[in-house]
C-alpha cells in the first residue's frame, strides 16, 4: 500500500554463505515491515471506535495478524513486479530481490502464500467474510491497479493507488461489526486525502531516482509549486474530513481539539513548503513534511482511539 518509508533493506552479498536468520530476514524485508506497522496503527483505533471500547483480545490480535499477512503479501507482489525499478533507484537497490538474497520464484511463492493465508485467516479465524473480501480488494488494488497499471503510466498513480492503503480501516471496522457505515468511510477518506501530501515530499527528495526509473511521480513531471498547491488542497480536504468525522461519529471535544491542532500544524508545514517553492529556494525541507505527515496521522488516530474512553468518563459524570 502506498505508504512511504525511508527504510533501507540490507542483505548478504550474492553467493555468500547465509544463515537461516539471514534468509528469514530477507523474506521479512520483502514485506516492508515499516509500511505494515503504519497500516496497523490505523487499524487498532478503528477497531476501538467500532467496539466503543476495547474489542476482545482475540479479535484484536487476529485482525492485526490477518492485516499484517495481507499487507505483507501485497508488498511482496509489489517487490517482485518492481524489481527492475528497485535496481536503478539508490533508495531501493539493496532490497532482497535486487541483491539476489531472495529468488524471484521464492518471492512469488511467498507473495501468493501470504495472500491466500490472509484471506482464509480473516474468513475462518477472525470470522469475518466481509473483512476477507475487503482484504482481497486491498491486495488486488495495490498489486494490479497501483503497481501494474497506474505507477508507470500516470502522475496520479499515488492518488488512486493509495486507495489500497486506506483499506485497513474498513477491514478493522468490518472485523468488529460485520458491516460498514459512514464512520469507517470517513476514516478511509482521511487516509486517502493524506496519502499525496505524505508521499509527494518523499518523491521530491528522490526525484532523480524516479526520473532514472521512469516513474512519473507528480514531482517528476510537474513544477514544485504546482505539486505544493495540490498538496495543500489534499491536506485541506483531509483536515475537513477529520472534522466531519467528529460530527458523524459523535466524537468528544478531545478529538476535535486534537484533530484541529494536528491539522493546523500540518497545514502550516504545507504552506511553508509552498512558500519556499514560490521563492525558488533549493532547500525545500521536504523530508521534514514527510515525517510530519506520519506524526499527523498518528496523532489523529490516537485521538480516535482515546475518544470512546473519554465518552465513557463524561457519561459517568
Amino acid at each position: 500500500m502506498p505508504i512511504a518509508t525511508t527504510e533501507a533493506h540490507a542483505s548478504a552479498p550474492v553467493g555468500a554463505p547465509r544463515s537461516v536468520a539471514t534468509v528469514v530476514g530477507a523474506y521479512i524485508a520483502l514485506t516492508k515491515p515499516r509500511i505494515i506497522e503504519l497500516l496497523l496503527v490505523t487499524t487498532i483505533p478503528t477497531m476501538v471506535l467500532a467496539a466503543d471500547g476495547w474489542p476482545s483480545l482475540g479479535l484484536l490480535v487476529g485482525t492485526l495478524v490477518g492485516g499484517a499477512l495481507s499487507a505483507g503479501g501485497a508488498q511482496v507482489f509489489n517487490s517482485y513486479l518492481d524489481r527492475d525499478i528497485d535496481a536503478v533507484m539508490k533508495r531501493t537497490r539493496r532490497r532482497p530481490l535486487v541483491t539476489g538474497a531472495v529468488s524471484e520464484r521464492g518471492a512469488l511463492i511467498f507473495a501468493w502464500v501470504l495472500s491466500v493465508v490472509s484471506t482464509l485467516w480473516f474468513w475462518l479465524v477472525v470470522g469475518s467474510p466481509l473483512a476477507a473480501v475487503l482484504s482481497v480488494l486491498a491486495i488486488v488494488g495495490y498489486v494490479v491497479v497501483y503497481t501494474m497499471i497506474l505507477k508507470r503510466r500516470t502522475a496520479q498513480n499515488i492518488v488512486w493507488g493509495g486507495i489500497a492503503g486506506c483499506m485497513p480501516v474498513l477491514i478493522g471496522w468490518a472485523a468488529v461489526t460485520q458491516s460498514l457505515s459512514w464512520t469507517p468511510f470517513l476514516l478511509f477518506l482521511i487516509i486517502f486525502f493524506w496519502t499525496p501530501p505524505h508521499y509527494w515530499p518523499l518523491s521530491m527528495k528522490f526525484k532523480g531516482d524516479y526520473e532514472q526509473a521512469r516513474v512519473p511521480m507528480l514531482p517528476v513531471v510537474a513544477p514544485v509549486r504546482k505539486v505544493a498547491v495540490e498538496m495543500l488542497g489534499y491536506a485541506a480536504a483531509m483536515v475537513a474530513t477529520s472534522l466531519v468525522l467528529a460530527w458523524v461519529a459523535n466524537m468528544t471535544w478531545v478529538y476535535v481539539v486534537a484533530a484541529t491542532a494536528a491539522g493546523a500544524w500540518f497545514m502550516t508545514g504545507c504552506v511553508r513548503l509552498y512558500l519556499r517553492s514560490s521563492r525558488g529556494e533549493e532547500r525545500l525541507k521536504e523530508m521534514r513534511l514527510f515525517h510530519a505527515s506520519i506524526t499527523y496521522l498518528s496523532v489523529v488516530f490516537a485521538a480516535v482511539m482515546v475518544d470512546p474512553f473519554i465518552t465513557d468518563v463524561l457519561s459517568v459524570r
